[in-house]
């Protein structure tokens, strides 16, 4: 047996999720939001410096969580009663799922089981779940290769694919767009044999889900359709980039990057059917008026 020196942690004053690209782009078949969202929570659980502020490996850090449907609740604005059911759903989802993931920088793909325990206490409305060993590596800050977010950023998501589309823009934060085959969106969003036709697959997913980050953040994300022929092929997501400074720890003296993302929009604003994509929207006055004009077009018709 594996025998793990686990040192103290100093949580981050705001809960992070730390994940490893090849696990932000996995396939989580049959969650649904809420499963995926417990799941981040516990997640979030893990992530530890220790009193120098350096990042814990992955033996170093602990392996069981508990997550209560008070916490739930309060993150993400959901009714307390409501969250002990989803909690016990979770619980159940969390053990029966593995991932296949890419081991290393190797040719072979492993399936790994998310938990090796997961147990629900009614009474007081919390689980508790260990993570296993093998997925351990993935969830915590040992690479170049990894996406960092605060929880709270997806806290006001209402659809899976808004949250999935957010966590993948993560990994391009600070480029501005992102390119995804539609085959491998397919995958990411589980969508299985579920919207077949292209045209469907676009307004249920990703479309939906530009409109809803664009609602909650000043992120002005769009995107542009890479064709073969007619048919599409590819997304072109384009978006604000994550401006970055760097800052330097002073107890430590180490110099770190401090992301500044996208604001958070100051009040919800309506989102209207055929809203238009990236590549429709022009630079200069003339097209804000041509915008306008649209818009103004849509509230006769």
């Amino acid at each position: 047996m594996t025998k793990y020196k686990f040192t103290e942690i100093f949580q981050t004053r705001t809960p992070k999720i730390y994940k490893d690209n090849k696990l932000n782009t996995a396939n989580f078949g049959n969650f649904t939001h809420n499963d995926y969202q417990v799941f981040l929570h516990l997640v979030s659980k893990i992530g530890g410096v220790d009193e120098f502020g350096k990042y814990l490996q992955p033996e170093q850090l602990q392996r069981e969580h508990v997550l209560t449907a008070k916490e739930f609740s309060e993150l993400f604005n959901t009714d307390i009663h409501h969250s002990y059911r989803l909690l016990n759903k979770a619980c159940r989802k969390l053990m029966k799922t593995d991932l296949t993931l890419a081991r290393n920088e190797s040719a072979e793909l492993w399936q790994i089981n998310v938990c090796s325990m997961a147990k629900y206490n009614k009474k007081e409305g919390r689980i508790t779940i260990q993570f296993t060993d093998s997925i351990m590596p993935y969830l915590s800050q040992v690479r170049q290769k990894f996406v960092l977010y605060n929880l709270k950023e997806i806290a006001d998501f209402n659809s899976l694919y808004t949250t999935r589309l957010y966590e993948l823009i993560q990994e391009f934060k600070e480029t501005g767009y992102m390119i995804k085959s539609v085959d491998k969106l397919r995958e990411i969003f589980a969508v299985g044999e579920k919207f077949k036709a292209y045209k469907d697959f676009k307004k249920r997913t990703f479309d939906h889900a530009c409109k809803e980050i664009n609602n909650t953040y000043e992120m002005n994300l769009g995107y542009e359709e890479i064709k073969e022929g007619r048919k599409v092929v590819a997304i072109k997501f384009i978006f604000k980039k994550t401006r970055i400074h760097k800052v330097v720890n002073q107890k430590t003296g180490v110099e770190k990057n401090l992301y500044v993302k996208p604001k958070k929009q100051n009040k919800k604003v309506e989102i209207l059917d055929g809203q238009m994509s990236f590549n429709e929207i022009e630079k200069g006055p003339q097209s804000i008026k041509n915008t306008l004009s649209k818009i103004f077009d849509k509230f006769k018709s």
